[in-house]
């Protein structure tokens, strides 16, 4: 099947002046309790008027794309990268228009993670929750889907069999800032 006779999901910033196009199935739907997450979820959403990034126990609901499928069709020119430090390869894409996160863009990787609450198109349930082990105390999981304490084998998996079905690769994200 060529990539135009796939299913393609809309990705699109609050306001819809920023829109991704991601083609095929996801690599997986997560939930993600790391540190970083965190961090950086509360400062996105102390941007002006920014829509939530965390869940109400602190998860970041994302859902993982082969680079070499997600480009952005609209306003690539209005995505600011936010970094927790200056020298970091993680960047989290965020609309500036309104302060929408995007996605976030391992830059050494060949997948990004779109934020799942940007995606217009239903994505199917959770399929594990990662990182576990950081999150907030207060922070009872529910045992509907796995629940890993770091980065499980089948997360790990996943990711690499995507790496091998690109060819090795580690594209750009088309349309957004480099």
């Amino acid at each position: 099947m060529s990539m135009k006779q796939q299913k393609a999901s809309t990705v699109s910033c609050r306001c819809g002046e920023v829109v991704l196009e991601a083609v095929g199935a996801p690599i997986a739907h997560t939930v993600c309790y790391c540190a970083s997450c965190q961090e950086a979820g509360q400062r996105i959403e102390q941007l002006a008027e920014a829509p939530s990034v965390l869940d109400a126990d602190g998860g970041t609901d994302f859902v993982l794309y082969r680079k070499d499928r997600v480009r952005c069709v609209q306003g690539g020119e209005r995505l600011e990268a936010n970094r927790l430090k200056p020298d970091a390869p993680t960047r989290r894409m965020v609309a500036a228009c309104c302060n929408s996160a995007m996605f976030l863009d391992f830059t050494k990787g060949h997948w990004v993670s779109v934020y799942r609450a940007r995606i217009a198109e239903p994505v199917g349930p959770v399929q594990m929750r990662v990182m576990t082990a950081e999150r907030r105390e207060d922070v009872v999981l529910p045992q509907d889907t796995l629940n890993y304490a770091g980065y499980s084998g089948k997360f790990m998996r996943k990711l690499i069999g995507a790496r091998i079905a690109m060819g090795f690769r580690t594209p750009k994200v088309d349309g957004a800032p480099a």
